[in-house]
Parts: C-alpha cells; sequence; structure tokens
C-alpha cells in the first residue's frame, strides 16, 4: 500500500464584499454547495483546503473545509480568472443555506460566473 503525502498550502482567504461577487463565485451544481476561489497556486482535484471567508456583512470570517473539485488554470480560455472550486463539506450546511438566502432569485438567471 502506497501513503500519497498531503500537500499543504496553508489557509486560502476568500472575501466576497457584493451579491454579484457572491453570485460569481457559488457553485450551487456542485452537491452541499462549492465556492471559487481565485488563486494562481497548483491544487489537485481531491485536495482538502481550509478557507477563512469574509462574506459581505457577517462581522467574523467563517471557517470553510472544503475538496478541490474544479480547477480553472493560469491562461485559460475566455479570460477566466485562474483559481479552484471547492465543494464544501457536509458541515457547512448552513453556510450554503446563508449563501442561498443571500442569492435568493439570482440563482437561475444564467448570468456568467467565474465556473460557467
Amino acid at each position: 500500500m502506497s501513503v500519497v503525502p498531503r500537500i499543504s498550502h496553508g489557509i486560502l482567504s476568500l472575501n466576497i464584499e457584493t451579491k454579484e461577487d457572491l453570485y460569481k463565485a457559488y457553485m450551487p451544481f456542485v452537491e452541499n454547495g462549492g465556492l471559487f476561489i481565485p488563486t494562481t497556486r497548483t491544487y489537485q482535484l481531491g485536495e482538502e483546503v481550509f478557507v477563512l471567508l469574509n462574506l459581505m456583512d457577517e462581522p467574523d470570517k467563517i471557517p470553510v473545509t472544503g475538496k478541490v473539485v474544479w480547477v480553472t488554470p493560469k491562461a485559460a480560455q475566455g479570460g477566466k480568472k485562474p483559481g479552484i472550486g471547492i465543494q464544501m463539506s457536509t458541515e457547512d450546511t448552513s453556510l450554503v443555506q446563508k449563501i442561498e438566502t443571500h442569492l435568493a432569485g439570482a440563482l437561475n438567471s444564467g448570468r456568467r460566473t467565474h465556473t460557467l
């Protein structure tokens, strides 16, 4: 049995100041909800990450754990911002509810996001 070393990139930070920023970062098509985090660091699919989320008017940063399920590389076509999409853990259900409440009515608008 081989052991795969766990790569640690430290803690990521995501600052979402407006509903438009939240709309572009949120990934509703990911089970348990997902967030796109702009970064130029290299991550592998399945890698675990830890994020401190500053969500609009929330007084404290929200700790989020997740797994990388999306990678947009540097110099991606269409001018897409480089970064990763993470699937939030099942412990983050209250955060997903909070995000979807902020985005009520906008989730199916068809506007462009960082991922689609």
